[in-house]
């Protein structure tokens, strides 16, 4: 299991989510601010297995593109060795 969180600007992620979800990821979004000019940004917190990866960092890559008008994104993939729930 794979955990991506990717930082994109509001339009962005709203369209990245919104095709994420169609795909059937699981994806919590997180309101965040931060960098240059305190711009509001959202942090995407997407669960993906191995094989899922690269199909979700392409559908968030296609999303920023469609939306240049603020500067870019970014997304890190962590590996997830398990999880507990409480």
């Amino acid at each position: 299991m794979k955990l991506i969180l990717a930082v994109l600007p509001e339009q962005a992620a709203t369209l990245a989510s919104d095709r994420l979800v169609a795909q059937g990821y699981r994806v919590t979004r997180l309101a965040s601010t931060g960098g240059f000019l305190r711009r509001g940004n959202v942090t995407l917190l997407i669960g993906a297995e191995e094989d899922q990866v690269e199909t979700a960092l392409c559908l968030l890559r296609e999303a920023r593109q469609q939306v240049r008008r603020e500067p870019g994104g970014i997304a890190i993939v962590l590996n997830v060795s398990g999880f507990e729930r409480f």
